[in-house]
């Protein structure tokens, strides 16, 4: 029997320098060709990663593996499930929110049952708090640097299609973002569709922790000061639960002046419009808000619902060359995104956010609220 855990991490921890990732890999190649020659003495072979590279590539003298990452029939066995926190940990769930629970550390899922992440699990029933302690374990810098180098809109992470050949890709030098961040944990599946021959997968944060912890490390990268983003996101929180709208103008604007120059030019954000917008999602979704990227609705799609505190909040974003024309808080009315929401009865707050490519800030934050017969601009 022949138990192999982390086959890949020599090539993982060298993804920033691909020649020695190269070097990596064609080595773990010679070396897991052994247990193919060993087939008479072998009953059974078990390996277990991260990544899933190509057997061409690592297994091509290991070539009778069969590959059951998505297979429905074992898509629990990495992880807890409801029926094992309810029944196996029963004695450990008294004092804790069990929807709190499942709201942190389940959504895991390979085509079957969610399952929960057990490191979670375990230390949340030993410390009593919650908090993202499989993301504490290490900064993912490889994912971030990847990214901000393809300066990838943030929003979009909520909601990604791949097939099935694209997350099975996983080569040095060649990673998409899609496969990247499914094989390191980072997204799930949360559905699938089948076209004709082809299926495609529904990809999305698997619990609040991922989502809260990976949003706000990225951003905390992205604008090259990580106490500073820290910052803004607490004073964030509070203007938001009195809804004091020109704090939150004036913390987004003293967010965007604090990025160094350089940071500019080192990244080329000028080239990249969905920064501004991104950084912005990224504050609260670091904040675990209950956030929709594109809302959709009959006349098209909005940039950002936020639901907070009995209270939606719809953001549209704009980039303009230098000063606001006030565009974005117009297409909020004209296209009438806030009749989506006119059944729960709850105030429904427009807000036009619109950013300088010239003064790389914010020039234009106009609100209005509805719901309670008020209007008002900041």
């Amino acid at each position: 029997m022949v138990l192999v855990d982390e086959y890949d991490k020599p090539i993982l921890d060298n993804l920033t320098t691909p020649d020695l990732a190269r070097e990596m890999r064609d080595g773990l190649r010679n070396f897991y060709s052994v247990i193919k020659g060993q087939d008479a003495h072998v009953k059974f072979a078990f390996l277990t990663g991260v990544s899933k590279f190509s057997k061409v590539n690592i297994f091509s003298g290991l070539n009778n593996l069969a590959d059951i990452t998505l297979s429905p029939d074992f898509s629990n066995i990495c992880g807890y499930t409801d029926a094992d926190v309810d029944t196996v940990f029963v004695s450990e769930l008294e004092g804790l929110d069990r929807e709190e629970i499942r709201h942190w550390y389940n959504g895991y899922n390979w085509r079957g049952e969610s399952v929960y992440n057990p490191f979670d699990l375990l230390l949340l029933f030993k410390e009593r708090e919650f908090r993202p302690f499989w993301f504490e374990t290490g900064t993912p810098t490889f994912l971030v640097d990847m990214l901000t180098e393809r300066k990838v809109f943030l929003p979009k992470l909520d909601y990604l299609e791949a097939s099935n050949t694209l997350l099975s890709t996983f080569e040095v030098g060649d990673i998409s973002t899609e496969a990247l961040m499914f094989q390191s944990g980072y997204l799930t599946i949360a559905g699938e569709k089948k076209r004709g021959n082809n299926i495609s997968f529904a990809l999305t944060y698997p619990n609040h922790e991922v989502r809260s912890a990976l949003t706000g490390n990225v951003m905390g990268a992205w604008i090259g000061n990580p106490h500073k983003a820290e910052e803004s996101r607490f004073a964030l929180y509070d203007a938001l639960e009195i809804n004091d709208f020109e704090r939150i103008r004036e913390i987004f604007f003293s967010l965007y002046a604090s990025i160094p120059h350089d940071w500019y030019r080192k990244n080329e954000i000028d080239r990249f419009e969905g920064y501004y917008a991104s950084v912005f999602y990224a504050s609260f979704a670091a904040l675990g808000l209950d956030i929709i990227p594109e809302d959709v609705s009959n006349f098209g799609k909005l940039d950002m619902a936020v639901k907070f505190n009995g209270q939606v909040y719809l953001f549209e974003f704009k980039v303009v060359e230098d000063e606001a024309g006030g565009t974005a808080l117009q297409q909020i009315k004209e296209k009438k995104y806030a009749d989506k929401y006119p059944e729960q009865n709850q105030p429904v707050h427009l807000i036009g956010v619109e950013f300088s490519k010239k003064k790389r800030n914010v020039v234009g934050f106009e609100v209005e609220s509805l719901g309670k017969n008020q209007s008002q601009s900041a």
